[in-house]
């Protein structure tokens, strides 16, 4: 059974957008920061939300990297203000996230909304544990390539994947076709990039 997003209302210009990043310790140094920076460059307003609403721990390489400031906690998220919402990946962030239920009440969300989720690395655990990417056509890091198909993906191996408002990508190697994507939904409606 897919879960396809109710059909969103007509996009805005990336410069007027507010974007939503959720993340908790062990995320993907540059799998938040590239995109947060870019959007932000952009002209878009992004805020980082964490479990707590305190700094979240950056995981670079094959230790702690820096910490990241969040404007607010995810019981304090309200998807109405928000045009999209960006899963950083990493290891460790994902999988403390698919754990926290109101992380998961947030993700599906934004989805029931028509709000399109960008998802990289190992965040699409966090599609699936919403139950959202059952029929979808999706990508993901290597290591849970097997999680997606089991959860009723049609796993492809692009630099990134749009279908229905669900945006995912491999790795940070694929961070600029990941933040192209994320202006190219906020611009246009989710029917549009459904593709």
């Amino acid at each position: 059974m897919s879960h396809h997003a109710p059909t969103a209302a007509a996009g805005r210009p990336i410069g007027e957008a507010k974007i939503l990043i959720v993340s908790d310790n062990g995320f993907e140094q540059s799998e938040l920061e590239v995109p947060r920076d870019a959007l932000r460059s952009h002209g878009a307003t992004v805020h980082v939300a964490t479990p707590d609403g305190a700094a979240s721990r950056g995981w670079q390489g094959k230790d702690w990297g820096q910490a990241v400031e969040a404007e607010l906690g995810l019981e304090d998220a309200i998807v109405a203000d928000y045009d999209m919402l960006v899963l950083p990946g990493g290891q460790m962030n994902p999988d403390l996230l698919r754990l926290n239920a109101t992380a998961i009440s947030l993700i599906k969300a934004f989805h029931a909304g028509g709000k399109p989720i960008a998802a990289i690395c190992h965040a699409p655990w966090l599609l699936i544990e919403a139950g959202l990417i059952e029929g979808m056509r999706a990508t993901s890091y290597a290591s849970i390539r097997t999680d997606m198909i089991n959860a009723g993906a049609e796993f492809v191996d692009e630099s990134v994947v749009s279908d229905h408002g669900l945006i995912t990508s491999r790795s940070p190697e694929d961070l600029d076709d990941f933040v192209a994507a994320i202006v190219a939904a906020v611009e246009q409606d989710v029917a549009a990039i459904a593709g």
